[in-house]
């Protein structure tokens, strides 16, 4: 494939570099036609119309550390990389613009200078870029306080899949009428064909739509399917790429909202004998005002223990519970952890710990912070496979979800370790598979049956804040109902009528399959070595924020 003919950055079909982009954090290798690595905004927008021009797909990728597979595809793949702009942003209004490469540390480190704070705070944060967030819509830890991107989000600088490229901002204002009544200019996207097309053909059958379809009532955090829900309530377009996972518009820009640091913080571990009691108490914990419920089970305490990482803690515990409080003195926050450690007490906790200065505060979350690179360090006998890892059901089914998820694992004959964010009742839930056994495979395919059904059944979603991805797609029609998928499909043609962004993802193609190629099969072939020594750096050393094609051999193929 040769580059575009208007196109200034570095455009490769090598062997070398589309394997090194074969590959995300989660379980799927997809190969794709090339790897683009525009300049700028602007070649982005030379980029789709080329595209667009010549049937080529496009698959939008940030650090490639998404589980889903939705950073994978058989097109030409898109590292925003060099979209870096420096954070710029006024403290009188608390809103910073930064390109959708800059990660969240590097948002973090300059908005603190500040005394202001991003307060959405994955694990991934080191590496995880704003622009890729935004796409997932991804929460983390403090969520059950601050929620999702999409709270936080002010406006996107997208390109659309006909070229055309400008901001969709906040409007404060109701734009569902369409655009004559919108009467709110180019950047709330009045002007853009596609939001147009949007309101005209979408929108009156989504304001139609009972509540029931658009979301899963009860549930606190959803990056499944397109944001339909929270563009009713709003009336802003960004509602409906924010979540998108690339298959609407391509980001080029964020605009996003900060928050003052919290004067005061204190920490608290709690350790039950009983699972389900961990689990129970977690959402009564997010209901008190915690800032942050985060549980550890048994299996990730047992294993972190014989990889040198565990806290000293009493023998037998089933779970822990990580939690963390904010208020605006320190006397204040004291008083708050000692209620939340008395509500873990009645609750059935055997063990208590509280850390009120930073320094005790970041030992207690050490441990959770670890959890990745504790479980990649199992291979290469056991492969911690990322199947079931981001389900999220409504708060007072989540003990529920957790037994079912362990009797899932059982029946398919797997250890597995659950963790994550308790108090919004979202667990991840990380297979531990040995792929010397001739029938893992087919085992790893019951666990996702079995636990698509259980989320289906507790009225959950089977994403939080990862996305639907290559991986989840396919099995959307299992959790949402047939209006809304057909709403979804609308959206999408109403914005990408030509399928050039991301096609698979968020509206599944026919006969898709959740675990197709999946890289830990030792029948597909081989990557090149090089290729192959790369990705298992980025792995090995949560490389996630290197660039891919840095870590190859100097080539000659750079266009």
């Amino acid at each position: 494939m040769k580059s575009p003919h208007a196109f200034r950055g570095v455009f490769r079909s090598d062997e070398l570099a589309r394997a090194v982009y074969s590959e995300a954090a989660g379980v799927a290798r997809i190969l794709p036609a090339a790897v683009a690595v525009p300049a700028d905004a602007e070649d982005v927008v030379a980029l789709v119309v080329w595209a667009a021009a010549n049937d080529v797909a496009l698959v939008p990728r940030g650090a490639g550390s998404s589980m889903a597979g939705g950073a994978l595809g058989d097109g030409v793949i898109v590292d925003f990389a060099r979209l870096d702009d420096a954070p710029t942003f006024d403290p009188s209004t608390r809103l910073v613009r930064v390109g959708p490469a800059v990660t969240r540390e590097r948002l973090e480190e300059v908005a603190s200078r500040a005394g202001l704070t991003f307060p959405v705070d994955p694990s991934s944060g080191s590496f995880a870029t704003l622009g890729g967030m935004c796409a997932t819509n991804a929460a983390g830890a403090r969520s059950v306080k601050y929620g999702a991107m999409r709270a936080w989000v002010h406006g996107l600088d997208c390109v659309f899949a006909d070229g055309a490229r400008g901001w969709l901002r906040r409007s404060g204002r109701d734009s569902r009428d369409g655009p004559d009544h919108a009467d709110s200019g180019a950047e709330y996207g009045a002007d853009i064909p596609a939001v147009q097309r949007f309101l005209r053909d979408v929108a009156p059958r989504v304001i139609a739509a009972d509540a029931h379809v658009l979301r899963h009532v009860g549930v606190r955090k959803e990056s499944s399917g397109y944001g339909l829900a929270a563009w009713s309530e709003s009336g802003d377009a960004v509602d409906l790429i924010i979540g998108s996972e690339g298959t609407l518009a391509c980001i080029v820009g964020v605009e996003l909202r900060l928050a003052p640091l919290p004067a005061a913080s204190a920490s608290l571990l709690a350790g039950f004998a009983d699972l389900e009691a961990a689990a129970a108490a977690a959402v009564q914990l997010a209901a008190l005002g915690a800032s942050a419920v985060e549980m550890l089970d048994r299996t990730f305490l047992e294993i972190a223990a014989s990889e040198g990482n565990a806290l000293p803690l009493p023998a037998h515990l089933e779970a822990v519970l990580l939690v963390e409080v904010e208020a605006r003195s320190a006397p204040d926050v004291r008083h708050a952890a000692r209620t939340l450690a008395e509500h873990c007490q009645a609750a059935g906790a055997v063990h208590l710990e509280l850390a009120s200065d930073a320094a005790s505060e970041a030992k207690l979350w050490q441990l959770r912070h670890a959890a990745s690179p504790i479980l990649n360090r199992l291979a290469p006998r056991l492969r911690n496979m990322q199947i079931v890892e981001d389900g999220c059901v409504p708060p007072d089914r989540f003990a529920a979800y957790v037994r079912g998820v362990r009797e899932a694992l059982a029946a398919a004959r797997f250890r597995g370790v659950i963790f994550g964010h308790a108090g919004d009742g979202h667990a991840h839930v990380n297979a531990l598979v040995d792929v010397t056994e001739a029938d893992w495979r087919a085992r790893v395919e019951r666990l996702l049956v079995d636990v698509t059904a259980l989320v289906a059944r507790l009225g959950g979603t089977l994403t939080g804040e990862h996305g639907d991805g290559r991986l989840r797609s396919p099995l959307l029609p299992q959790v949402w109902p047939a209006e809304a998928l057909a709403l979804f499909a609308a959206t999408k043609e109403a914005f990408d009528p030509d399928g050039v962004f991301n096609p698979g993802v968020k509206v599944p193609a026919a006969g898709a399959r959740p675990l197709a190629d999946m890289k830990y099969d030792a029948s597909l072939p081989s990557l090149p070595s090089a290729s192959r020594a790369a990705l298992d750096l980025v792995v090995r050393e949560r490389a996630w924020g290197r660039h891919r094609l840095d870590l190859l051999p100097v080539s000659n193929a750079s266009r």
